[in-house]
């Protein structure tokens, strides 16, 4: 169906883009990478670190990085990090496979976050957790929508079930193509 394109998974973060994306890739029988695992494996520090250390400019640069990196692995679905979508550049990297935008409900993602007491995401602070995420959402929400396909889970749809649905409506954006003619000469 895919023909070995990659699948790029973006969104905000916690909208589920790690866990969907290792089901999305045993569907597929691609394989799966985890951009902010990378980045962290390549800079020998967790994310939080590297924004502590050298702060997200520097952040940015080794995910851009990355992201150039894993455009040259066809068969592949790749879950990026929530702002890899702000650098325009990262489009250029992100457009040599099909984007799916994971698109959670903002209130779904702090619950979750809440619920896990994750402190490894150095945008977020727990205090403010359900306001920034809907800033971050809206600084970025224009960008997502830039993706091939949009999809909108609710709370109660399991990883299994939003790998579905992208399964499933990935033939609905793909291009057929166009069987030659045969010329009257």
């Amino acid at each position: 169906m895919l023909q070995g394109i990659s699948v790029f998974l973006v969104g905000l973060m916690g909208t589920g883009k790690t866990t969907v994306g290792q089901r999305l890739a045993q569907l597929l029988e691609y394989r799966f990478f985890d951009s902010d695992r990378l980045i962290e494996r390549v800079a020998g520090q967790s994310i939080a670190e590297i924004f502590a250390a050298d702060g997200e400019p520097a952040f940015r640069a080794l995910e851009s990085q990355v992201l150039e990196q894993l455009c040259a692995y066809n068969q592949s679905v790749i879950a990026t990090g929530g702002g890899i979508v702000v650098a325009p550049k990262n489009w250029s990297y992100l457009q040599q496979g099909l984007v799916v935008w994971i698109d959670t409900p903002v209130a779904v993602i702090a619950q979750r976050l809440a619920a896990v007491e994750d402190v490894s995401r150095p945008l977020l602070n727990p205090a403010d957790r359900l306001p920034r995420l809907t800033e971050l959402y809206n600084q970025r929400r224009d960008r997502y929508a830039q993706a091939d396909l949009h999809v909108q889970p609710s709370a109660d749809d399991t990883p299994e079930a939003i790998a579905q649905t992208i399964l499933q409506q990935i033939p609905t954006i793909l291009k057929t193509p166009k069987t030659p003619r045969m010329s009257d000469s």
